[in-house]
């Protein structure tokens, strides 16, 4: 156990520790919402991930992504593994450095507990979720999280019993909403919240997801 695990049971049980460290975590893109998804797991304790992205770090993937000014141009997952281990250096981080397409989908995330979609592809997102809904596994979703302002927009809806969709559904990138830190992280940080809620169970006394599901 690492000094960071150590602290980390003065706010979670050891139990509950045990229960986030077992399940493993795949995410499709390492951008925006797949990077920083990734860190608030990490943070949370998870342990074990496996990460899919072909795309290098570039300038202007810093004003919302986990990464640096001296990471440009390495590959985004070499670079957010290096980033996670500084968080928790006991993380197991599996990279594919691959594009993902209809050949591959089906095995890219098979022994994964979790699958995160977080690609900027309308065709991508629809790719992941269409494979993995019926699966058995969580699957989380984004869409509709560009822009600033009115950030409660960005909600969380069920949509089945281990689908659940982030974002607004509505405002894309464009050249009036482009992809800035807030909404971004927001929507990574909720991605996040849904893992963890499906992992531990609703807080004592707090609410779970299961009440924004749309009928």
């Amino acid at each position: 156990m690492t000094g960071f695990e150590e602290a980390l049971l003065r706010y979670i049980s050891a139990v509950d520790l045990e229960k986030i460290s077992k399940v493993k975590i795949g995410i499709g893109g390492a951008g925006g919402l797949g990077s920083n998804c990734a860190q608030f797991l990490a943070r949370s304790g998870f342990r074990k991930f496996k990460i899919v992205d072909f795309d290098v770090v570039d300038y202007s993937n810093l004003n919302r992504q986990f990464y640096f000014s001296d990471q440009v141009g390495c590959m985004k997952i070499e670079a957010l593994k290096e980033n996670l281990r500084l968080i928790n250096p006991l993380l197991e981080v599996e990279l594919l450095p691959e594009r993902v397409d209809a050949a591959n989908i089906a095995d890219l995330f098979i022994d994964c507990d979790v699958v995160v979609e977080a690609f900027d592809s309308p065709e991508l997102k629809r790719l992941v979720v269409e494979q993995y809904l019926n699966s058995g596994k969580l699957v989380v979703a984004a869409s509709g999280l560009a822009g600033w302002g009115n950030s409660d927009r960005i909600t969380v809806r069920r949509v089945k019993e281990n689908f659940y969709l982030v974002g607004d559904l509505v405002t894309g990138i464009g050249p009036d909403s482009p992809p800035l830190a807030p909404c971004v992280t927001i929507a990574a940080a909720k991605q996040a919240d849904v893992i963890l809620s499906h992992v531990l169970g609703p807080m004592k006394g707090g609410q779970s997801y299961e009440t924004t599901r749309d009928d």
